[in-house]
């Protein structure tokens, strides 16, 4: 018998009604959340814990990569970055390095900074045209 999660089952939902704008704002906000946890990990110096969240934080990173759309000139300057961002995150785990995910999370919320704002602007542009028709 299934225990019901009504958290699980909001986060379900969540995912499920999202637009793809929202879902892309969820893959930033979890790895920067598993970039944490990684780093957390190496304090305590527990090397399942940040293998595991370092693994988790690259896995996004490789699905932002692969689902960027190359017919934007700026996609090239982002697939670099992602793929930086990556190979940074390979380095933080050989390493146990923290630094290097306190540089990776500083280039990762500016990602998230920059698609919230264009999320509210996109918003805003389609709150404001429907108030005109």
């Amino acid at each position: 018998m299934a225990i019901y999660n009504p958290y699980q089952a909001y986060q379900q939902n969540s995912v499920a009604t999202a637009s793809p704008g929202e879902l892309t704002l969820m893959l930033y906000n979890g790895c920067l959340k598993f970039m944490r946890l990684a780093k957390k990990g190496i304090e305590e110096k527990n090397v399942e814990v940040k293998n595991t969240n370092l693994l988790k934080a690259q896995k996004i990173i490789q699905e932002l990569m692969v689902t960027l759309n190359t017919n934007l000139a700026v996609s090239k300057s982002m697939l670099a970055m992602y793929d930086y961002m990556n190979r940074r995150l390979i380095d933080a785990n050989i390493k146990n390095d923290v630094s290097i995910i306190e540089e990776v999370e500083v280039h990762m919320t500016e990602f998230r900074d920059t698609w919230k704002q264009v999320i509210q602007t996109n918003r805003q542009k389609t709150f404001s045209q429907g108030g005109q028709a």
